[in-house]
């Protein structure tokens, strides 16, 4: 089953809520739109995506460091970044009829009410940015926001941290985090959320080599994708337009996935120039300046910027990853299934490693199966499950993506050996239980 189906989506959804991956939140009370809370699968899939992106970012470049900031800044910051004015706008018409509001550049050209058909009054702008209050008193001296973006974080620390960590340009600053935005027209599932996280690296460069560091960041970037298992088929380059960059931006590149829903942007490659630092030191009054002891050259570095989506990126390589059997692939369970799930994640990936499925509760084969589950989870995330049908318990795991299957059996007690079966390939080999780590080692690569 192809990605343009139009019934995947859904499809993906309510397996994500059956597998215990993505939940809506405050769904006991109706549920808080587009707001989404990850599962105890989820989240280790997401915290997967998360270090897999630190190894490639901060790990694997010397030059590069991280960052956590803090999600409540002066709000002097998000005037010095232009957050409060038209630059970070969105805008919004309200339906006559019901109420409801939404983004009219994002309907169609009859611009009608997509929820009652009802006549849309006129076009305003409305500033993106999420309000909020320190302090006992709720007046405009208390007022500050939660951060539209973590990069401005980067940007106050800059001089910290060169200074602290003793860097020269060319270096990066690499964070990962929460920011909010409070989207007219949020959706298509935590594609698009008014609370999400953002990986992002602010790369800053000598003005001169910034060219050939834009294309080297936006190579890098498309090839981390393809490495972690997306099809380069649902990928692409989309180079923006003078009309569709950001006013500090002299050059931008998305990096685009083909979703069930269309072609959407799921991480942006950005040119900043020097913007983000001069307007800092103007309105901080803090020099921001470089000085190279060398050349004796003292300017703003430009900033190159690879902003990802830690909630896009997971669901990408969700809705990459999930493969649909037709009449399904377990024979050793019921056959009348119409279809199967298989979650054909990288196995860095998988937020289970390992599962250890004893064939049988009796005490003589539970026992030696808990010793392997204790000895195999000091390595990796190890699920031990025996409940059920073998059949239906491999059918469970597949759909979690975990990449191998430990079956003991009568005979293990006899041979000293399990059956570990493969979750692309179903094919099952007889390993020896005091080889088992050694060979899982050699399996996963890590």
């Amino acid at each position: 089953m192809g990605k343009n189906d139009g019934n995947l989506m859904e499809k993906i959804v309510s397996f994500a809520k059956r597998r215990g991956f993505i939940f809506q939140s405050s769904e006991i009370y109706g549920g808080f739109a587009s707001c989404y809370d990850y599962g105890p699968i989820g989240v280790a899939l997401k915290n997967n995506v998360k270090a897999a992106w630190w190894k490639a970012m901060v790990q694997e470049h010397p030059e590069i460091v991280g960052l956590d900031s803090s999600i409540l800044m002066a709000p002097q910051v998000w005037e010095a970044s232009g957050h409060l004015g038209a630059g970070f706008t969105d805008p919004m018409a309200e339906c006559k009829k019901c109420h409801k509001r939404f983004r009219p550049d994002k309907l169609d050209d009859q611009k009608k009410c997509p929820e009652c058909g009802g006549e849309l009054g006129d076009t305003r702008q409305f500033n993106i940015m999420m309000k909020t209050f320190v302090g006992p008193v709720e007046d405009t001296a208390s007022t500050t926001y939660l951060r539209g973006e973590t990069c401005q974080g980067i940007y106050l620390n800059y001089e910290n941290v060169r200074e602290s960590m003793r860097l020269k340009v060319p270096f990066g600053i690499a964070q990962i985090g929460k920011a909010f935005r409070n989207e007219i027209t949020p959706g298509n599932f935590t594609f698009r959320m008014r609370e999400f996280e953002q990986m992002e690296m602010q790369y800053f460069v000598n003005p001169k080599n910034k060219k050939k560091e834009f294309k080297r960041w936006k190579e890098a970037r498309m090839k981390w994708y393809e490495e972690y298992g997306i099809n380069k088929k649902n990928l692409k380059y989309y180079e923006q337009t003078k009309e569709d960059l950001a006013h500090y931006s002299s050059a931008a590149v998305d990096i685009e996935y083909s979703f069930p829903f269309g072609d959407d942007e799921i991480e942006g490659i950005h040119d900043r120039g020097d913007w983000d630092l001069s307007n800092h030191s103007k309105h901080s009054g803090k020099d921001l300046k470089y000085f190279n002891a060398e050349t004796k050259e003292k300017y703003f570095p430009h900033i190159i910027e690879t902003s990802a989506g830690a909630d896009r990126a997971t669901l990408v390589f969700l809705v990459d990853a999930f493969d649909i059997v037709s009449g399904g692939r377990t024979k050793t369970t019921e056959s009348n299934k119409e279809e199967e799930f298989v979650l054909r994640l990288d196995k860095r990936l998988a937020p289970i490693k390992v599962a250890i499925l004893p064939l049988s509760k009796k005490k003589e084969v539970s026992e030696p199966a808990k010793k392997i589950f204790d000895e195999l989870k000091e390595s990796w995330m190890v699920q031990y499950d025996e409940t059920g049908s073998i059949g239906r318990r491999y059918r469970r795991q597949d759909e979690i993506g975990t990449p191998f299957c430990v079956t003991l059996d009568f005979d293990s007690l006899e041979d000293k050996a399990v059956t570990v079966r493969d979750r692309d390939t179903m094919e099952q080999e007889r390993v020896a239980i005091g080889e088992l780590k050694d060979y899982l080692t050699e399996k996963l690569g890590f």
